[in-house]
């Protein structure tokens, strides 16, 4: 079968591409389809043009067209039509139903090749209202040409694939039939090796994180209940807000008395995090039950999980998915700062429990959440079949 995937952006600095879609077309292609992933890089220009095999997947960059008010946002999509369009594929898969893929969706629906062509969209996030558009800073008309977008696009594709299962529910509450919805969470591509866990002489509590997901201030409330009975916890942060949530953080550390108590290591490479992982004696994973947090699949909670790191996360939505409860990992109830310190300090008085819930995490994601099982719903979705 021949494959191509459209993105809205380049590989990088954003994710999807990077951890969903690349990922994906990777097992895809071990199993002998074709595989070609199309891409705008309007965030890293300096990948214009360029083409790369990665693991027998073709990773294209289009030449982006001169910035021409009003124009170039079109220009850019049919250009990514224009070239999924040349490689004759069987099925287009649509990696976010906004922006410039959801453009060039429209535009394929124009071709008059459509109807030979499955025309499949992916969504990992909610964009319209409520979700992203919450969120990100865009304009008014940005907002409501999203929010649109993300209604057209997922009811105008043959297939859909969702990463979560409030995601799968959302998508059938537009109506589209259940059978259309291929639930496809994240999942795990040549994993490294599973970590011990933490065997500092501190006890190190790992918070890895884009901070956008909670407040920074439940982290601060819960490193003081955690010190009030285990006296020498440390926090080691890993990661970065977009919006400077972590100077917020450290502000607060600092006006509470726990500078000291608290290491920020900042953004880390992903071949950095296992010696970071490797400090942890346990991670926490906050998450405020918003619709943004209910509609995702945490692909950090999954690195987590997969490394074998003791997680304690708050109970929203993919969360309870992806870890059974004192099995795998514990959950507790959102914006309980009292019950997730509890938690913790359990695991960081018991390490022997911490250290089964390690292990069993990372057998468990490691099996249910392997791209290489995962696109067996993929592969239904392309052939319009049910699972």
């Amino acid at each position: 079968m021949r494959i191509v995937m459209i993105g809205p952006f380049g590989m990088y600095p954003r994710s999807t591409m990077r951890v969903r879609a690349l990922p994906m077309a990777k097992a895809l292609a071990v199993r002998g389809h074709q595989v070609v992933i199309l891409l705008p890089p309007w965030q890293n220009r300096e990948d214009e043009g360029s083409k790369w095999e990665d693991e027998g997947v073709t990773v294209s960059n289009i030449e982006l067209p001169l910035l021409v008010p009003g124009f170039f946002h079109l220009l850019t999509a049919a250009r990514l039509a224009r070239q999924a369009l040349s490689y004759r594929p069987d099925v287009i898969h649509l990696f976010k139903p906004k922006a410039y893929s959801g453009l060039a969706h429209r535009l394929l629906t124009l071709s008059p090749r459509r109807s030979s062509i499955r025309l499949v969209v992916d969504t990992d996030d909610w964009e319209g209202a409520g979700g992203w558009n919450e969120i990100g800073e865009y304009s008014s008309i940005e907002r409501k040409v999203f929010a649109w977008q993300e209604r057209w696009g997922l009811t105008h594709a043959d297939r859909v694939t969702v990463a979560s299962r409030s995601l799968e529910g959302l998508v059938w509450s537009l109506g589209v039939k259940p059978e259309q919805v291929h639930y496809v969470p994240n999942g795990t591509w040549n994993p490294p090796p599973v970590q011990q866990p933490g065997s500092a002489a501190q006890p190190i509590i790992l918070l890895y994180t884009r901070f956008f997901e909670f407040p920074v201030s439940r982290v601060i409330q819960l490193l003081r209940l955690v010190r009030d009975n285990v006296s020498d916890a440390r926090l080691l942060v890993v990661g970065k807000g977009f919006f400077g949530e972590e100077n917020q953080l450290l502000n607060l550390a600092q006006e509470a008395g726990l500078a000291d108590a608290v290491e920020y290591a900042g953004w880390v490479e992903a071949d950095a995090l296992p010696d970071h992982f490797g400090k942890a004696s346990v991670a926490i994973y906050p998450f405020d039950d918003t619709l943004v947090n209910r509609t995702k699949c945490a692909v950090k909670l999954l690195d987590l999980l997969t490394a074998g790191v003791p997680v304690v996360a708050e109970a929203v939505g993919q969360n309870r998915e992806m870890i059974h409860h004192g099995e795998t990992g514990l959950l507790v109830e959102p914006d309980n700062v009292e019950e997730f310190a509890a938690a913790v300090i359990s695991l960081l008085n018991d390490r022997g429990l911490a250290e089964q819930l390690g292990q069993s995490a990372a057998a468990d994601v490691r099996s249910r959440f392997s791209w290489n099982r995962l696109v067996d719903d993929v592969e239904l979705a392309y052939k319009g079949q049910t699972g």
